[in-house]
């Protein structure tokens, strides 16, 4: 397991090196396996992690669909825009599909030609974190650069739960 995730990380780190940006892959001690673990080690607010969730796709492929940390799937929005009920891969079918296990899946270095979709619960950050292979690193990225670099397909609108954190969080702000 641990060579495993070696190779999943230095995958993605080959990935980047086609923008010069291997190097500003974040390694740590501690790990950055869930939303809230990596923004505890990075020491941000956990909305600017973005996680990378493994869905059935249409065919034998799967989707790949990157969100804010706080963004949580919206089945209804999915259906609609994918025409599919949404159904997330087991942990087996992701490391066989993106070459990455839980904790370290990203949009980098996949081991299939996956398509990788942007919600647009991200696009309120300057920068996001993504992960990069294994449950103890990320990189900073801009919207752009996540786009870029994941290959997106498109932006799309399939999360919920954000946009009420925001609004809550701009209200109490307003309060102050």
């Amino acid at each position: 397991m641990e060579r495993m995730k070696k190779v999943s990380l230095e995958s993605v780190k080959a990935h980047f090196k086609q923008w010069n940006r291997e190097m500003d892959v974040m390694e740590f001690e501690t790990s950055s396996a869930t939303v809230d673990e990596a923004a505890e080690t990075i020491g941000v607010m956990p909305a600017r992690i973005a996680k990378t969730l493994s869905f059935r796709g249409s065919e034998d492929n799967a989707i790949l669909i990157v969100a804010a940390g706080d963004a949580k799937v919206d089945n209804k929005k999915f259906r609609q825009k994918f025409g599919f009920k949404p159904r997330m891969l087991s942990p087996d079918e992701v490391l066989e599909q993106t070459g990455h296990a839980i904790g370290g899946v990203c949009p980098f270095g996949l081991k299939n030609d996956l398509e990788v979709f942007l919600d647009v619960s991200i696009q309120r950050f300057e920068t996001l974190f993504p992960a990069c292979g294994s449950t103890n690193s990320a990189i900073e990225l801009s919207k752009v650069e996540l786009f870029q670099y994941s290959s997106a397909v498109e932006w799309v609108d399939v999360c919920k739960g954000w946009e009420e954190e925001a609004l809550l969080k701009v209200s109490q702000q307003l309060k102050v």
